[in-house]
């Protein structure tokens, strides 16, 4: 009796809601007050604006969706010119609905400061919708299949048949549902309530910029210019282009698929990172929602989702922090992996010392004795020991010179080397043209303490004698042999009388 009484119930409710299901295309016109928001222009109209934003995530067969449609219509009308209102709709783009976390219609978010982090909208019911609410969120799936079945999509009747419930239960979640459905619209979706929020997210917004506090990581114009990244130095890829960027390159590749909006923090990082890197780390972006061969192919099912192309090698997750510190970090840590071993070069000429020392952040020093004081195979066991630190310290991206004593004695005494202690080893920054002295051993364990010690910024600097780099003479290279003491000329020593020397002179 109790199943064909509840059968009964459903076959009148699900062929009137049936009826809405297939009949339904939208709920909001370009009439209207609510911006329609979609994959295409979300990013540009919420996320790169200064507007604060109230976004529904609605699907037109809901039920619930289409009783808050003319209270999210007057409160748009209400708030026009003061807060952006907009809506979603997520049964038909649901990338973006699954971007922000949507589970069930309707969904309201608010983008305030941090158009990174959307907030929930926290609408109140009375005691019994609230129960209602929360069970026709969570039964949103239940709905929809009810409604198929009564429209004679059969196949599904198996799925509810085998549900793990008891009878009871079952026609209670239903009983719930269909009384949302029938019901006044939530006290908390009323456009009272949906102003009131507004408002008061309006004046929190306010207030956090007198303070000062620009909410995080905003992707609006004043954040935009203080992170002083954009998207120029994003390489944008499609199905077309992509195996002939990425597959073939010698580069390394970061590339993030996305849908429908790229990450700030992505745009933000990528002039750095061509930057430091000299273009030998990329960053790209894939608008997985477009190029749907690529997503495929690399089974995309979240977005964003960043996955590292090498040469040779299979694409990797990228699964480090989202700042655009972290990835800066991470792309380094890429560079330095597959970059060759810093050069080691001889300072032979002002160019020489220049182009390095402009080049990058710091540049080492190092004064070898004299090739007679140690032949070739003591110089070369100091070269070693540099070499050997310079691949240790490769992600730092410093640049190596050496140089013999005495070949440039005013630059050893701007660097307060001076002629003695040989070998001696200074960190540059010709930037600010401050220098630190290696006072340890110049040996492996001394030196790396010494250059750790200035990774980190400790360490005492001075300023270069003069403020500037002094006078730099041309040299030979070293030929990599041993050194060979001049040729003196022969003296003649037949004009000389010795035997005067045997004579005491007083």
């Amino acid at each position: 009796m109790f199943n064909r009484t509840l059968m009964s119930l459903l076959f009148v409710v699900g062929t009137v809601s049936c009826t809405l299901f297939l009949a339904v295309n939208g709920l909001y016109s370009a009439s209207d007050d609510v911006i329609e928001l979609t994959p295409t222009n979300f990013n540009k109209e919420v996320i790169q604006s200064d507007s604060l934003w109230l976004v529904e995530f609605y699907a037109p067969w809901c039920g619930h969706c289409q009783r808050l449609t003319p209270e999210w219509k007057k409160a748009a009308t209400a708030l026009k010119g003061v807060v952006k209102v907009g809506a979603v709709d997520a049964d038909k783009h649901q990338s973006l609905g699954g971007q922000y976390g949507v589970r069930g219609f309707p969904t309201i978010k608010i983008f305030g400061a941090n158009k990174n982090k959307a907030e929930d909208y926290q609408g109140k019911c009375d005691e019994f919708l609230d129960v209602a609410c929360i069970k026709a969120s969570l039964n949103a799936v239940i709905m929809v299949a009810v409604n198929a079945v009564l429209c004679g999509f059969s196949f599904l009747s198996s799925a509810c048949s085998n549900r793990e419930t008891d009878e009871w239960e079952w026609f209670d979640q239903i009983v719930y549902v269909l009384a949302l459905s029938n019901s006044p619209t939530c006290g908390g979706r009323t456009s009272d309530a949906i102003v009131d929020a507004a408002l008061s997210a309006l004046r929190s917004l306010v207030k956090e910029r007198l303070s000062g506090r620009s909410g995080g990581y905003s992707s609006g114009k004043q954040s935009r210019e203080s992170r002083g990244g954009d998207k120029k130095d994003v390489i944008e890829l499609t199905d077309d282009s992509f195996d002939k960027n990425v597959i073939n390159s010698d580069d390394v590749w970061m590339v993030e698929f996305y849908a429908p909006c790229l990450e700030p923090e992505w745009a933000a990082a990528a002039t750095e990172v061509k930057e430091q890197t000299k273009g030998k780390v990329k960053l790209a972006a894939v608008d997985a929602t477009v190029n749907q061969v690529l997503a495929s192919r690399y089974g995309i099912r979240g977005f964003p989702t960043i996955k590292i192309f090498q040469k040779g090698e299979d694409p990797v997750d990228y699964d480090g922090g989202r700042t655009r510190s972290d990835i800066i970090a991470r792309a380094l840590d890429l560079f330095s992996d597959n970059a060759p071993p810093p050069e080691l070069l001889e300072i032979i000429s002002e160019d020489v010392l220049k182009s390095t020392c402009d080049a990058h952040q710091l540049c080492i020093i190092s004064v070898l004795p004299h090739i007679l004081d140690t032949g070739a195979s003591g110089r070369n066991s100091y070269l070693d020991v540099m070499l050997k630190m310079a691949e240790k310290y490769k992600k730092k991206m410093w640049g190596w010179l050496w140089t013999e004593a005495g070949a440039q004695s005013d630059l050893e005494s701007s660097l307060g080397i001076g002629g003695f202690g040989y070998p001696a080893m200074a960190a540059v920054n010709a930037r600010k043209m401050k220098f630190a002295l290696l006072k340890g051993s110049f040996s492996e364990q001394g030196i790396n303490e010494f250059l750790r010690e200035l990774s980190v910024g400790r360490g005492s600097t001075a300023p270069v004698g003069g403020g500037a780099f002094p006078k730099i003479h041309s040299v030979e290279p070293w030929d990599g042999k041993d050194g060979e003491l001049p040729v003196e000329d022969d003296i003649d020593l037949s004009d000389v009388d010795l035997d005067d020397w045997d004579k005491d002179e007083l």
